[in-house]
């Protein structure tokens, strides 16, 4: 017996997905944020996260080759990378733990709180000093939930964006740091 699934469920996943693979391949992330919860309406997350896995690996390559070297922020990377590493750790443990449904609102929460200090802020982007702490935390908060649904892009965001870091190089420094992120994921 074959399972079809509903057409409703099959345009909103084709609408996550395309946000996703769209968004980061133009744009090295922008609105591709925004996929994952858009995908977890139809699927729970770490469903999601599972189909979009080999579709992540394939725009890192693509990232990697557009966004090169140059374009990354690497003393920005060496403060978040480390992060990134420990979240991953940690979500991986948690994902044997953790409720499904649990994920769905962490993912949430992240996203709200993103919108919130981003509606806070007038929708304008104060730059701010980079922080050692800020980025452990983001990148921690970004491997965690990288790990559990492929949505890390609100911590990273939330700590790169007051940076004012030049579009290419917030792009080019996402798209690496997302690259080392699913390749640290790939043995788990």
């Amino acid at each position: 017996m074959s399972y079809l699934p509903d057409p409703s469920v099959l345009l909103v996943a084709g609408f996550g997905v395309f946000l996703i693979a769209f968004m980061k391949g133009a744009f090295g992330g922008g609105l591709a944020i925004v996929g994952i919860p858009v995908l977890s309406l139809v699927l729970d997350p770490i469903s999601a996260g599972a189909v979009l896995a080999p579709l992540f690996v394939l725009m890192d390559i693509a990232a990697l080759y557009y966004w090169r070297p140059s374009t990354w922020s690497k003393a920005d990377l060496v403060l978040l990378v480390p992060g990134l590493a420990c979240g991953t750790a940690i979500g991986f443990l948690l994902l044997k733990v953790i409720d499904r449904s649990m994920v769905a609102i962490l993912i949430a929460t992240i996203t709200l709180a993103f919108t919130a200090l981003w509606f806070r802020g007038g929708g304008r982007i104060v730059q701010r000093p980079r922080s050692p702490i800020k980025a452990m935390l983001a990148g921690t908060a970004s491997g965690v939930s990288s790990m559990m649904a492929h949505s890390g892009g609100p911590p990273v965001a939330l700590y790169l964006l007051p940076l004012g870091l030049p579009k290419a190089v917030y792009a080019g420094t996402a798209s690496s740091f997302f690259a080392a992120g699913n390749l640290m994921k790939v043995a788990p």
